[in-house]
């Protein structure tokens, strides 16, 4: 018996001995434990709450609890808007600087108010605007002495463009000299001195010769510098009579350019015309004043119908219409082609790129549209798809729609918050 329980205690003994060195160590990192808990626990609330922990990444937002039932994040400073609770269910717009705009590509127009439809749509050419282009052509022989200018280049009013000279302006210049100097000489006799007749033609003689001079091209101001100083005789400089850009540049050194031959043209770009044919069917909903759409490549412009021919092509048997359009930053240039899409008096819609159709949600097309509270989702009908535009319902006149960038829009609307920085 006393054996037996010799061997229960040594085996107690053993067993304890094996007891305390299994649970020794965890003994001695107790506080080991005790972190890699409280790290567990970390990593769980962030896996249950990522909105929560990821959506300010990079930004001061301040503490955030880890209770279920914490307020909304406020808004962290870069036009997001606060998030609103789960049971409120309330969309906010999606709010973007100047600088973010225009980082994502994020393009806005006006709709018309004019109702448009896909088969109602010319093909057309990018012209000058002739209201705004000017060319140089000297009435008089000159030879060209000195370019200031390279074509293409964009130049302001009053610019340098060439240096011009030749016999035949010595003497128109030395022609105005001698009539100014007569014309002012008679001004100063009395009426008693000099006939009428006489000081008439002195005026009409001084007129004459300066009207030779305009015609020139030379300026006012070199007229009367011409008059004050008769050393100048033989050259002047052409100067740009508008602000535009250098184009059909002829002009060679040493050249003699013949009198009315154009020397070069400026256009000023910021505003095209578009040249289109249109059918006698497609003609008759066409009124000067209305709206048009004008299409270059992947931009589609608001443009303006200020013409139209009312004579039939007798080989095209179509009529050629005149569109004006604004075109700032000179982004698309005369000469391009482009797809005119014209008002229709039948019931329609807006026509708008493919760019700015995204799908929502639950599938259905939507768009984004901008006001006071930033951009938000409109879902929308899509009637008609061809040529990778849209014709579409739903939308009111005069909304602002995005018509580049709409991907980018709903990509952080899903995002619900994400910040839009370089994260």
């Amino acid at each position: 018996m006393n054996t037996l329980n010799n061997r229960f205690n040594s085996s107690s003994l053993d067993m304890s001995e094996q007891e305390q060195a299994i649970t020794t160590p965890f003994n001695l990192n107790a506080l080991a434990r005790a972190m890699s808990f409280a790290f567990l626990m970390t990593l769980t609330a962030v896996v249950v709450t990522p909105s929560t922990a990821f959506a300010g990444e990079g930004h001061d937002h301040g503490a955030e609890t880890t209770e279920e039932t914490q307020a909304p994040a406020e808004d962290d400073g870069h036009g997001h808007g606060a998030e609103a609770s789960e049971e409120s269910g309330e969309d906010h717009a999606l709010k973007l600087t100047a600088e973010q705009q225009a980082l994502a590509g994020v393009e806005v127009t006006q709709l018309s108010e004019e109702s448009f439809r896909l088969e109602a749509v010319a093909t057309a050419t990018l012209v000058v605007d002739r209201d705004r282009t000017m060319a140089l052509a000297p009435q008089l022989d000159v030879r060209v002495l000195a370019r200031h200018v390279v074509p293409g280049q964009e130049v302001g009013k009053g610019d340098p463009l060439l240096t011009l000279g030749g016999v035949a302006v010595a003497q128109a210049q030395a022609d105005y000299i001698n009539a100014a100097a007569e014309w002012s000489r008679v001004k100063r006799m009395g009426k008693s001195a000099v006939s009428a007749s006489r000081r008439l033609q002195a005026q009409v003689d001084a007129e004459l010769k300066r009207a030779i001079l305009e015609a020139m091209k030379m300026t006012q101001a070199q007229i009367a510098k011409l008059e004050s100083n008769p050393s100048t005789i033989g050259s002047y400089q052409l100067l740009a009579p508008i602000k535009g850009r250098v184009q059909q540049d002829i002009a060679m050194l040493g050249q003699v350019i013949t009198a009315g031959t154009a020397l070069m043209q400026l256009t000023d770009e910021s505003h095209l015309w578009v040249e289109a044919q249109v059918t006698p069917a497609q003609a008759e909903n066409i009124s000067v004043g209305s709206k048009a759409l004008v299409r270059v490549g992947d931009r589609t412009l608001e443009a303006k119908i200020i013409g139209r021919s009312h004579e039939l092509n007798s080989v095209t048997r179509t009529e050629q219409i005149l569109v004006s359009l604004e075109n700032p930053g000179h982004v698309i240039h005369a000469g391009q082609f482009a797809e005119l899409y014209l008002p229709s008096s039948v019931q329609g819609g807006v026509i708008l790129p493919d760019a700015a159709l995204t799908r929502g949600g639950d599938g259905d097309w939507q768009v984004f549209i901008q006001d006071e509270d930033g951009f938000e989702a409109v879902e929308v009908e899509v009637v008609e798809r061809q040529r990778g535009m849209n014709l579409v319902r739903g939308l009111a006149p005069g909304s602002n729609v995005v018509v580049s960038g709409a991907f980018f829009l709903a990509s952080e609307q899903a995002k619900s918050g994400f910040d839009i920085h370089n994260h």
